[in-house]
């Protein structure tokens, strides 16, 4: 582990390992199999670079995206790490220059997409050199009960049958016990060690908050929280994708879009922008995101509601991978609910799938519902104990603590109100009836004639509209089969109706203009003059990541530029005391921060 530390210092640039790393690197530089589940940020990627650089042979590494592949590599170079892609983006004779150097030893690293690694040209190619090992990243796509399912991946159990003495790492940051059970299983790990870290990212922030106007209030969050920060807005559709960006774009923001429904080309052109470019924000269905490695996502929002907790936890999670604050927001209402439980319904999944898919959806609302620390939520649905932890104190829930009401009577009316109006009705003409609103809809039906009309005319119609929402999340109405958003009594309904039964909910209050103050993107404070130096820094990454055609974080992440204007550096070995500055960075960069820094 002497030589693995001296890697990490000298390549790398970073003082000490981190969490399991060390662990994790010991043992598969030693020749053992191992799953490894650690949060986004945590630093998954040198538990196989560092043993790809002191095993024999070069590490053949399976990405699902070639974005992915091709950041990495591109940080890689700028260390002096000999890795390559090979992919559909290479031409034809890219591609058998870059299998002639692999086959004359000239990496250390290859990064390739599952389809071509299954390829039989593939891997009778790899049976020509030796392989240090295999890392599975993103192994989470192996499971069909995962938010990411990749067919491909389920077949990459033919590399322990075909290089049974190769040690395999498998990695992800998301997945519960029933994806880990089948990463295991399909990957033919049973014998391998298991690392699992904290899932705890103490750094971002999490809010939800009720749903009135989605866009207006992404508005108000980004201009309150984010003004000019890089950030992803999640979508679940691609018409709202496109709305939203144009929005956002009318309202002087740098917004770009991002679906399955682009072409590919346009889709390549704005993810290149999101990542090299600062204070873009990328709006986007979950087509985009998984393995991004834009390290300086100050927010991440959802306009709707996930599907799951991994998925809402894996897409959160590319918020503030360098450490920084960062928050994890998102709108959320009756809406949702309806729409994803009918998604499940009208789905041609065999009966299991859906099952598990509704089972999904409950924790998911469990979370959005809580009235307890939203981060002790997501940690035990991840199986990490938190009988003894204490609330985070950096959530919504946290910082404005909700008030619980009985609601059982409020609840019984508007039961009673779907009963009485023939479960043929979404929750706006049940509210109207409740209210005693006189509505044309309401004089059609004669609804102003039954005994739930006005009954609820004392609650305003925005806490109605949570009454509803909470008790379908509850699971007390479910909505009709045929996708016309009516509600309807479902068994559970009785026990309420019939007074054997009490529901609390959530107190609805006046909306927060922010879940607490604004968190500040500085490790410290910077007074005017180190200002001036930190956009100096800023600007020298600027050009020299379009010098270089990578994005700016590959150059320095921000935490690394923090650090120079703290210590200021005036000597070569000065900046190597600095955080991610190692020897090929010092040599490539040292005196153009020398001369930045000088006299300051």
């Amino acid at each position: 582990m002497s030589k693995a530390l001296n890697i990490l210092k000298e390549v790398f640039g970073y003082p000490a390992f981190r969490g399991q790393q060390a662990e994790v690197i010991a043992h598969l530089a030693n020749g053992g199999d191992c799953l490894v589940l650690m949060p986004t940020g945590g630093g998954k990627s040198l538990c196989y670079q560092i043993p790809a650089l002191l095993r024999d042979g070069v590490a053949i590494v399976v990405s699902p995206l070639i974005a992915l592949m091709q950041n990495q590599v591109a940080a890689l170079h700028e260390i002096g790490v000999r890795a390559a892609v090979l992919n559909s983006s290479l031409s034809q004779q890219e591609a058998a220059q870059a299998e002639q150097k692999l086959l004359a030893g000239e990496y250390d690293l290859l990064y390739v997409a599952p389809e071509r690694l299954l390829t039989a040209r593939f891997l009778n190619l790899i049976t020509r050199i030796p392989i240090a090992l295999f890392a599975i990243d993103e192994a989470h796509c192996v499971s069909q009960w995962g938010h990411d399912f990749r067919p491909e991946y389920s077949q990459l159990s033919v590399l322990h049958e075909r290089f049974p003495k190769v040690p395999r790492i498998a990695l992800t940051a998301t997945a519960d016990m029933d994806t880990r059970k089948e990463i295991i299983e399909r990957l033919g790990l049973d014998v391998a060690r298991v690392f699992v870290s904290s899932f705890d990212r103490p750094n971002i922030r999490y809010q939800i908050i009720d749903k009135t106007n989605s866009r207006s209030q992404l508005l108000t969050f980004i201009q309150a929280e984010h003004p000019g920060d890089a950030g992803i807005v999640y979508c679940l559709s691609r018409k709202k994708v496109e709305e939203t960006t144009v929005w956002l774009a009318d309202h002087g923001m740098r917004a770009v879009a991002y679906h399955a429904g682009m072409n590919m080309q346009e889709r390549s052109q704005n993810q290149e922008k999101f990542l090299r470019e600062e204070g873009i924000i990328m709006v986007a269905t979950i087509a985009f995101g998984m393995g991004i490695d834009k390290p300086d996502v100050r927010f991440v929002a959802h306009l709707d509601l996930p599907k799951s907790i991994e998925g809402y936890y894996q897409e959160t999670g590319r918020a503030g991978r360098d450490g920084q604050a960062a928050n994890a927001w998102m709108v959320y209402g009756l809406g949702d609910v309806i729409q994803q439980r009918r998604m499940i319904e009208e789905s041609q999944a065999q009966l299991k799938f859906k099952q598990v898919a509704a089972r999904k959806l409950e924790a998911m609302l469990s979370l959005c519902e809580t009235t307890t620390c939203r981060r002790l939520r997501l940690l035990s649905y991840f199986g990490e104990a938190t009988d003894t932890a204490a609330p985070c104190g950096n959530c919504d829930v946290c910082l404005n603590p909700p008030q619980v009401w009985d609601a059982t009577v409020e609840v019984q009316k508007a039961l009673s109100c779907v009963y009485r109006t023939g479960q043929n009705f979404g929750a706006g003409h049940l509210i109207d009836v409740l209210r005693g609103n006189l509505t044309e809809r309401v004089k059609q039906w004669h609804h102003d004639r039954i005994s739930t009309f006005g009954i609820g005319k004392d609650l305003p119609e925005r806490t109605w509209r949570a009454v509803f929402r909470q008790i379908v999340a509850l699971g007390l109405l479910t909505t009709d089969s045929e996708g016309h958003g009516a509600l309807q009594l479902i068994e559970a309904s009785r026990l309420v109706l019939k007074g054997q039964q009490s529901v609390f909910l959530r107190l609805q209050t006046k909306p927060e203009r922010s879940a607490g103050k604004r968190q500040t993107n500085d490790l410290v404070p910077l007074d005017s003059a180190e200002r001036y130096l930190w956009e100096q820094l800023r600007s020298w990454r600027a050009k020299t990541a379009k010098e270089h055609g990578v994005p700016a974080y590959v150059i320095f992440h921000d935490a690394t530029l923090h650090e120079l204007v703290r210590l200021c550096p005036q000597t070569e070995d000065e900046l190597r005391l600095v955080t991610g500055i190692g020897a090929r960075k010092l040599d490539k960069y040292g005196n153009h921060l020398i001369e930045i820094l000088r006299g300051c």
